[in-house]
């Protein structure tokens, strides 16, 4: 699950990471009231979406007057911002962040994600900041300084004022840095987070140690444990069919190609698209029905399927284990007539009551190719999309 700049914000500040003082609005009014609230003479009007890069798309300006405020937030409120992490549709802006400005001597990046290797959490810190990590990474990797924290002892004072001076922060400041890292990390562990970020972290002029962005995720996992960080999911900025699925208990997610794949397990499903893209084709979506699919589940996910328009055919690709190849082609069944089936279809099942699902799938008069196994289900159905 992911949250927006402002609301990592408020997560940061329970944990000492000091912010700019900002205000969420959801209307050029709003903005401009904010503006004169924070006071001052300068201002940033910040898009806010589940995306990096706004600045760079347009989306992130500094205004130095309130008719200027009024101006940039016309402008991005409602634009439908595009980044290197949106797509090529955009994404579109529907609220915004104004803060005060900011005296920016320098820029540093911090993150902390996951290390399955070490199993722990890793600090990753750069004097790069302001820039994508993954350039840094790519381009000056010896720029990148990481530390494996012990979950026992949590981040070291002495770990924290290495990393600091490692990406340039003056002795002067240690003290806030500390106070920083230590904060991000304890934010990071203490409400269940995949990645936390601050690019970029700042050094003001006058030796404070800012963080100027905040990017927050939180592993699905373990929400039912943070009530407070569930109220801020925001399901304008998620794909509406990945919501509609979450509620029949179906995983799903969008991608760009044309055949629709039902499979039920996670490991067949990201081999079934393997499968697809090793003939030449592309998968419209990871749809994964689980051990317990009933009739109703599978009429579900045909109908997510086919609300996408770029479907062109669909992959039924079933290993009977828990779930019985006959209960699935029953839904196949159910759900082809009631969504008036009008693109190809091809079905590979294998498994317990596999002579009884392939049965139910003959009796029913609909023209579904059947498939004899992994190969031959993506080649048949790759055929049938490009008409062969």
């Amino acid at each position: 699950m992911k949250i927006h700049e402002y609301q990592g914000k408020e997560i940061l500040r329970r944990f000492g990471v000091v912010t700019p003082r900002g205000v969420p609005c959801f209307s050029v009014d709003e903005a401009v009231e904010a503006a004169q609230t924070l006071g001052g003479k300068v201002w940033v009007v910040k898009a806010q979406i589940h995306a990096g890069g706004r600045g760079k798309g347009g989306g992130v300006k500094v205004a130095k007057s309130l008719e200027e405020v009024r101006q940039y937030a016309s402008q991005i409120l409602g634009m439908q911002l595009k980044t290197h992490q949106t797509g090529p549709d955009g994404q579109k802006v529907r609220r915004l962040l104004i803060e005060e400005g900011a005296d920016i001597r320098k820029e540093l990046y911090l993150g902390m994600v996951v290390d399955r290797v070490t199993q722990r959490v890793c600090l990753m810190a750069s004097s790069e900041g302001g820039m994508d990590i993954e350039e840094v990474a790519a381009h000056t990797p010896e720029k990148i300084h990481k530390v494996f924290i012990d979950p026992v002892a949590g981040l070291k004072d002495a770990e924290a004022d290495d990393i600091a001076r490692k990406i340039g922060v003056p002795e002067a400041s240690l003290v806030e840095a500390r106070a920083v890292l230590q904060g991000l990390y304890r934010a990071f562990w203490e409400t269940d987070a995949s990645l936390a970020e601050i690019n970029p972290l700042i050094l003001t002029g006058d030796g404070r140690v800012v963080a100027l962005d905040a990017k927050m995720n939180f592993d699905a996992n373990a929400l039912f444990r943070h009530a407070d960080i569930v109220a801020m999911r925001d399901l304008d900025e998620e794909d509406s069919a990945e919501i509609e699925a979450s509620k029949f208990d179906l995983s799903y997610i969008s991608l760009d190609g044309n055949i629709g794949c039902l499979v039920n397990g996670a490991g067949l499903a990201m081999a079934t698209m393997d499968t697809i893209k090793l003939f030449g084709a592309e998968p419209a979506n990871f749809l994964d029905v689980g051990g317990g699919a009933t009739t109703e589940k599978v009429t579900e996910a045909f109908k997510i399927m086919l609300k996408n328009p770029k479907v062109k055919g669909i992959l039924v690709n079933i290993f009977g284990g828990i779930m019985k190849c006959d209960t699935i082609a029953s839904g196949v069944v159910a759900a082809a007539k009631e969504v008036h089936l009008s693109v190809p279809l091809v079905v590979r099942m294998r498994g317990t009551n596999e002579e009884i699902g392939r049965q139910i799938l003959k009796d029913s008069g609909l023209p579904i190719i059947a498939a004899a196994n992994m190969a031959d289900a993506a080649q048949k159905i790759v055929a049938a999309v490009a008409g062969k």
